[in-house]
């Protein structure tokens, strides 16, 4: 039987030991784990305080909208009839309905086709990619943004609304203002519902419209 080698064996133990650490930590081991250690809690940090910015410009973003539409809402309806109320009540009710399917669909539609009318020089195709690229953003201030301001207007202007009617027919009774506010609900709620199904169904045809109309805007 052959003798074993101790030095030759130790070689050969430290050699494997090298490789392995080479093939695994190429920068100095330990040394890699704590620069990852920091980069790992330095983007931690900065998706925390992206966080807490956004909800700030959601913020602003909603009492410079809320006071613009309740501003302009106001001044229109100080002097109007029915007729102007309620046509103002079917524009905001439909804007919280328009933007409710725009917010959907940003979350449901592909970038796939949009990249490839991007690659085409298609208008609104580099929009579209932008609003897909911040669906999150785009959802939230659509959907609750703009549909909640939408909703509050709306229900000022059902107020203006009831009003008128009392005044013109003399009516005390509070089933009026019951019966035109869930009218309002129903047609908001319901006109949400199939918008949502439209937005699901159609979402590539509704970011490419959407993405068409910010166009407009760019050039």
């Amino acid at each position: 039987m052959g003798k074993t080698n101790p030095y030759l064996s130790r070689k050969i133990y430290f050699f494997c030991r090298r490789q392995l650490s080479k093939q695994h930590f190429p920068n100095g081991g330990i040394f890699l784990k704590k620069d990852q250690h920091k980069k790992m809690k330095k983007q931690k940090k900065g998706g925390e305080i992206s966080r807490y910015r956004w909800a700030l410009q959601v913020f602003l973003i909603a009492i410079a909208l809320s006071a613009a539409l309740s501003l302009a809402s106001e001044t229109v309806l100080a002097g109007a009839g029915i007729a102007i109320a309620v046509l103002i009540l079917v524009v905001f009710v439909g804007l919280g309905i328009v933007f409710d399917i725009i917010g959907v669909a940003v979350t449901a539609a592909d970038a796939t086709p949009f990249h490839s009318m991007a690659a085409h020089r298609e208008k609104g195709a580099t929009e579209a990619l932008s609003l897909l690229r911040n669906a999150s953003r785009v959802s939230s201030i659509c959907n609750d943004v703009v549909g909640d301001i939408c909703g509050i207007v709306s229900g000022t202007t059902a107020a203006v609304i009831v009003a008128r009617l009392q005044a013109s027919f003399n009516l005390k009774t509070v089933l009026l203002s019951v019966g035109v506010t869930a009218l309002i609900s129903g047609l908001t709620i319901g006109g949400k519902a199939l918008g949502k199904t439209f937005a699901i169904s159609k979402c590539t045809r509704v970011v490419y419209w959407a993405g068409r109309f910010l166009h407009l805007f760019h050039h």
